[in-house]
């Protein structure tokens, strides 16, 4: 039988020291613990600590784009290098995966990169996976390591995705550990603290909104710290850490990743009558549409907001903006339902 995917994501703060070396002590723990669960589940590490393991070597490093992306170039082969040396022993083999945002957002280079990490997963390699800082757009870069962990536990139809973190997990108002989160809503989301790690760039609102994506496509989230003992494992079994719920929805794979991996470029409002039409499986007419709040191209991805602001749905346009705005056809169909997603 087809093992079950399990993405993992280890934070900046959860794998490096305060010096910003990689802390090998957990490394070593990863390794271990990964190596009994190998057997169950196809595995994808998503890591960062590039760029904090390579600042050090650059003396005036202040954090701009061409500093981190100088810091990430270094960093890389210390980062896999350290990985190797403590999964050696337990004769596991690890492939890396520097990943761009267009490689999700085109179908088609998708799907070669899914080919690729089965291929892995069918020779028992473990790809490790992080954003390609050397060379990314900043327009099209990922919002941190958390939105790359997210879109490939979505878009491979993965069974779990653990967010490893400074922090135990999700805190309440008197800094207690939530154990179980049903629903990702405002008032969770207002329980996290907007201060990021220091070597960072995600937080736990970042973590919060990815998971809250994932629970919407089926998949459970856990967010846990690796400062527990046997951290990874007891995640897995829910006796440590938040867990998120996931949503019980069955959901094709091609929306899927219209919903997580696609570049969104546009924004629609709808009525509260285009509203309740999406939610029957409707397709978005003109009619329904009460601004353009940002302008799109056929083809191109869209989100979709009621009138209180919240996105509803995705979809792709079967027209321009431009059009919609100069049509006086309210029956003009937007988008197909078999384009639309609903959120």
């Amino acid at each position: 039988m087809k093992k079950p995917i399990l993405v993992i994501k280890f934070g900046s703060a959860s794998i490096t020291t305060k010096e910003g070396e990689v802390d090998e002590r957990i490394v070593l723990e990863i390794a271990r613990q990964i190596a009994s669960l190998q057997r169950k589940y196809n595995i994808v590490l998503v890591s960062s600590g590039a760029v904090a393991a390579g600042k050090r070597f650059l003396p005036r490093y202040t954090g701009t784009l061409s500093e981190r992306k100088a810091a990430a170039a270094i960093g890389n082969p210390i980062l896999i290098n350290t990985y190797s040396t403590y999964f050696r022993p337990f004769k596991i083999s690890l492939a890396q995966s520097l990943c761009e945002r267009h490689h999700f957002s085109n179908r088609d280079q998708f799907l070669q990169l899914k080919n690729t990490y089965e291929e892995l997963w069918r020779n028992n390699v473990i790809p490790v996976a992080n954003e390609n800082d050397v060379v990314s757009n900043k327009e099209l870069k990922f919002s941190d390591n958390d939105e790359l962990a997210t879109l490939i536990a979505v878009g491979f139809g993965a069974e779990k995705l653990l967010f490893s973190t400074s922090v135990p997990g999700v805190l309440d108002a008197n800094n207690k550990i939530i154990a179980t989160i049903e629903t990702i809503d405002r008032d969770i989301l207002g329980l996290a603290r907007k201060d990021k790690s220091a070597v960072g760039l995600g937080g736990m609102t970042s973590k919060l909104n990815f998971a809250r994506l994932a629970n919407q496509m089926g998949i459970g989230v856990v967010i846990f710290s690796m400062q527990t003992e046997d951290a990874i494992t007891k995640a897995l079994k829910h006796e440590t850490g938040t867990l998120c719920l996931p949503e019980s929805k069955k959901i094709s794979s091609r929306k899927k990743w219209l919903a997580s991996g696609s570049l969104i470029k546009g924004e629609l409002m709808i009525d509260r009558g285009a509203e309740e039409a999406l939610l029957k499986h409707k397709s978005l007419l003109a009619v329904g549409v009460t601004r353009i709040v940002e302008h799109f191209e056929k083809g191109e991805v869209l989100n979709i907001v009621n009138l209180e602001g919240l996105t509803v749905a995705v979809a792709r346009a079967k027209m321009d903006s431009s059009l919609l705005s100069q049509s006086s056809k309210k029956n003009l169909e937007i988008a197909h339902a078999n384009d639309i997603v609903l959120l």
